[in-house]
């Protein structure tokens, strides 16, 4: 692992893809939308497996099995094996399998990844809250997912059963748009409820532990759309992170991220592995990367320059995160923002 995480975008003279021996990518946003391949994804995987970087496909998702990820995968023409998938299902059922005996019943609501899951740790995939189960865990299942089953879920965590979230992302994308997540759901249960889950998936550790243990990555990049999941993910497991600009995560989103969500490292899509990261450098009283150099007034950030958008927005990274130090920046930067197209 890195020696310490970075948290700002700072530059590297060699291709992300030798420098580090792993990359722990996100899947929805990153790699594919609604079940198709993200602009330069595939080819840039290729390249970066052709040159010795392991490619290992981490998710928040819990709906589908690894094999089935994995097939998609490899149809988009990435080949995948399931064993280069981590789901959020593994990792909450490695959690439950610590807390509950051997054998246990789980109320399962959500897809066939959280069943495969549980019986890979031994335990028995229920479906009533009144078959007895030592714990409930919650996944995402999909948008056809019966309303019954929060209820059924409700039901037993109001008894005082144990209940497990395998994330709690709140959004999803979608090949149409932005869907409701799994944390919408669980939302749903906690309002009934009033309890609260012990969850899994990234930013939390049993997801990081789950990934690093199936993998065996010493020098982990994590590559993500997020900032509260993926990159948050990465500075509480200490490593080093690359944000790429496919999915969520806009650029006013960034100019504002706290400490824990800013990434190391920032591009426009998965072509970032395969080249280095221009420096930031102090100027003056700004920053400059490229032919930009961005600064913080009393109320705004300016821009000026011109060259690669990227590079804009990299200045204006490094001049939010200091303005803002260990807080999150509120300065103004839409008129920053829009010079770049961003």
């Amino acid at each position: 692992m890195s020696q310490g995480v970075r948290t700002g975008p700072e530059g590297i003279g060699q291709a992300l893809s030798t420098a580090y021996d792993t990359a722990l990518l996100d899947l929805d946003g990153v790699v594919y939308a609604g079940g198709s391949a993200i602009a330069h994804a595939v080819e840039s995987l290729e390249v970066a497996r052709a040159g010795g970087m392991r490619l290992a496909y981490v998710t928040n998702n819990a709906l589908r099995t690894p094999g089935t990820v994995a097939e998609h995968l490899t149809e988009l023409g990435i080949p995948t094996e399931a064993d280069d998938v981590i789901t959020s299902a593994q990792a909450v059922a490695r959690l439950i399998s610590e807390q509950v005996p051997a054998g246990a019943r789980v109320l399962v609501i959500g897809g066939d990844g959280l069943r495969v899951a549980l019986r890979e740790r031994g335990l028995e995939p229920v479906e009533s809250a009144d078959d007895d189960p030592a714990a409930v865990v919650q996944g995402y299942g999909g948008l056809d997912l019966p309303w019954g089953r929060f209820a059924e879920a409700s039901y037993a965590v109001a008894r005082g059963v144990p209940w497990f979230a395998s994330n709690t992302d709140l959004t999803i994308p979608s090949g149409r748009g932005i869907a409701p997540g799994n944390g919408a759901a669980v939302e749903v249960v906690r309002i009934a409820t009033g309890a609260e889950p012990q969850v899994a998936g990234k930013p939390l550790p049993p997801m990081h532990r789950e990934t690093i243990l199936r993998t065996g990555a010493e020098r982990p990049l994590v590559v993500g759309d997020r900032l509260d999941t993926d990159i948050e993910g990465a500075f509480n497991g200490g490593v080093d992170s690359l944000l790429v600009l496919t999915g969520v995560t806009d650029g006013r989103q960034l100019l504002a991220a706290p400490p824990q969500h800013r990434p190391t490292y920032v591009d426009a899509d998965l072509r970032g592995l395969l080249t280095g990261q221009p420096e930031v450098t102090a100027d003056g009283d700004g920053f400059r990367c490229g032919g930009w150099t961005a600064t913080a007034h009393a109320d705004r950030l300016e821009l000026e320059g011109e060259g690669e958008s990227l590079d804009g927005l990299r200045a204006l990274c490094a001049a939010a995160w200091t303005a803002a130090g260990e807080g999150s920046c509120d300065l103004d930067g839409d008129k920053a923002l829009a010079r770049l197209g961003l």
